[in-house]
C-alpha cells in the first residue's frame, strides 16, 4: 500500500528544525505499518520499541530522562546502537510507558539530531488528559483510513489516479463508469487497511464484512478496557446510536435518539472520549461564515460521523448487494453514506476547519463549510445528479460567497461562483480552488 502520509514524513525527515513526531489515529488505521514502512524506505535501520509487547521497558523513563542511558537501553533491546542520521527510532504504544511522552521533549531539547516517531492506541485520549504535555516540542500527524485515491492506488489503478491528478476533465468523463464502479466498492470496503487487503486478495463480501465486524468488536472491547468505568455504558449507547443519527433527514445530533430523556451533560464525556480515540468525528454548526470559523461555532449543535464509511455500512447492517449493484447506493441511507464519504476525503485536504451551516429556522442547511486560506467555502453534497439545491441558493443570497462548491455525481463544470466537482474527484477540492 502507498499512503499519502509518506510524503509528509519525507518532508518531516528533511526539516532542519525537525521535532519528534507523534502519529495520532484510531486503532488499526495503519500507524505501525506506516512507521515501519517509512523506516524501510528511508533509513538503514529501525530501532523499534513496542511498550505493550515489551512490558519490561515500560519503566524506561521513570528513573530520569538521561538520553545516553535511554539510548543504551534501546541498543540492548534492539541489538544495535541507534545512529543519529541513519536510524529511525520508533516508540510504539508509547502511552504504556510512564513518562514516555515527556521523554520526547528531552530528545528534542538535548539531542535533536535523532529521528524519532511515536504512536499508540488510544493515544488521543492520553494526550487529551495529559495537561502537562510540553507544547511546541513535538510534531503531529493525524492518520485516517485510506482515502478513495489511496484505495485506487492499492488496487493498482494508477492510470485512474493519474487522470485525477492532471486533471483531464473531458477524459475523466469518458471513464466515469469505471470511477463509479470503484466508488461503489469503496463505499462497501471503506478505507481500513485490513478490509482493503482482504478485498485485494479476493473480492469476497462476506469476508470483508467479517473483518469490519471484528474491528467494531475490538473497538467495543476497548471501551471496557480503557474508558472510565462510569461512562462505559453511555459510550456503548452513544456508539450504537450513530447510524440512526445519520439516517435522519436532518443529521444534527439528537440526544433523545440514544434513549428517551437523555441530556447533553450525561453524554458529553462519552462523546469526547470517542472523538479523542479517533472513532468519531464531530462537525459543529456555525452561526455565520466568519474567519476563523472556530470563532462562530455553536457548541450545542453538531453532527457525528464515524471514522470509516465501510464500518458505518457494517454498523448499519447494509447488505453488499445494496451498495455494490445498481445506482441507488448514493441515495441509500438518506445520503448519509455520501456525506460520510465526503467528510473522510475532506479530512485529508488542506482545510483549516470543517463545519456546517444551517439557518435558524432549519429550512436551509449547507452540508460543510471549509475554511481554506482566507476564504470560507460552502460545500453542498448531492448524492445523485440532481443539481437543484435550495439550501445552497439561500446561503448564496444571504452571504454572497466568492466561490461555492457542489459535489455530486454530475460531471465537472465551472460556472460563475459555482463549481460542480464529481463525487469521485473530491481529492481535487483544494487544487480546484487554487486553479480558480
Amino acid at each position: 500500500m502507498k499512503r499519502t502520509a509518506q510524503t509528509y514524513l519525507k518532508n518531516w525527515k528533511q526539516k532542519p528544525d525537525r521535532k519528534p513526531l507523534i502519529i495520532r489515529g484510531a486503532r488499526q488505521v495503519g500507524k505501525t505499518w506506516l512507521m515501519k514502512e517509512f523506516a524501510r524506505l528511508e533509513y538503514k535501520r529501525c530501532a523499534y520499541i513496542n511498550f505493550e509487547s515489551s512490558p519490561h521497558l515500560t519503566n524506561l523513563f521513570t528513573t530520569d530522562f538521561n538520553i545516553n542511558r535511554i539510548l543504551t537501553a534501546i541498543s540492548i533491546e534492539t541489538g544495535f546502537l541507534p545512529d543519529e542520521q541513519d536510524t529511525l527510532i520508533v516508540f510504539d504504544e508509547i502511552q504504556e510507558a510512564k513518562g514516555g511522552l515527556t521523554a520526547l521533549k528531552y530528545f528534542y531539547e538535548n539531542t535533536p539530531e535523532y529521528h524519532i516517531m511515536a504512536a499508540g492506541s488510544l493515544l488521543g485520549v492520553t494526550l487529551a488528559n495529559k495537561t502537562s504535555f510540553p507544547v511546541g516540542k513535538v510534531n503531529f500527524l493525524d492518520l485516517h483510513p485510506l482515502t478513495f485515491v489511496e484505495f485506487l492506488e492499492a488496487l493498482g489503478e494508477q492510470s485512474l489516479v493519474q487522470l485525477l491528478q492532471k486533471p483531464d476533465w473531458p477524459t475523466i468523463a469518458l471513464f466515469k463508469t469505471k470511477f463509479i464502479d470503484r466508488l461503489k466498492q469503496y463505499y462497501f470496503v471503506g478505507g481500513m487497511p485490513e478490509a482493503v487487503l482482504t478485498f485485494i486478495n479476493a473480492f469476497n463480501p462476506k469476508k470483508i464484512r467479517e473483518v469490519q465486524e471484528d474491528l467494531l468488536n475490538a473497538y467495543e472491547q476497548d471501551f471496557g478496557k480503557h474508558a472510565p468505568q462510569g461512562i462505559v455504558p453511555r459510550i456503548r449507547m452513544l456508539w450504537h446510536s450513530v447510524p440512526s443519527q445519520l439516517a435522519k433527514e436532518n443529521r444534527k445530533f439528537i440526544y433523545g435518539l440514544i434513549r428517551q430523556g437523555a441530556r447533553a451533560k450525561e453524554y458529553e464525556e462519552a462523546i469526547n472520549w470517542l472523538a479523542d480515540c479517533g472513532l468519531l468525528h464531530r462537525v459543529y454548526r456555525v452561526n455565520r461564515p466568519g474567519i476563523p470559523l472556530k470563532g462562530y461555532i455553536d457548541l450545542k449543535s453538531f453532527k457525528l460521523y464515524l471514522l470509516d464509511i465501510g464500518l458505518l455500512g457494517a454498523m448499519a447492517g447494509l447488505e453488499a448487494k445494496t451498495l455494490l449493484y445498481g445506482n441507488q447506493l448514493f441515495s441509500e441511507f438518506k445520503g448519509a453514506l455520501t456525506e460520510q464519504f465526503v467528510l473522510q476525503q475532506l479530512l485529508h485536504q488542506e482545510a483549516n476547519s470543517i463545519n456546517y451551516w444551517s439557518a435558524k429556522n432549519a429550512r436551509a442547511e449547507v452540508d460543510f463549510l471549509v475554511q481554506w486560506q482566507e476564504q470560507i467555502i460552502p460545500v453542498e453534497v448531492k448524492a445523485e445528479e440532481n443539481l437543484r439545491s435550495k439550501s445552497l441558493r439561500v446561503y448564496r443570497e444571504k452571504f454572497n460567497p466568492v466561490t461555492t462548491l457542489r459535489i455530486s455525481m454530475a460531471d465537472y463544470r465551472a460556472e460563475p461562483a459555482l463549481i460542480n466537482l464529481p463525487l469521485y474527484a473530491v481529492n481535487r477540492l483544494t487544487h480546484t480552488l487554487n486553479a480558480g
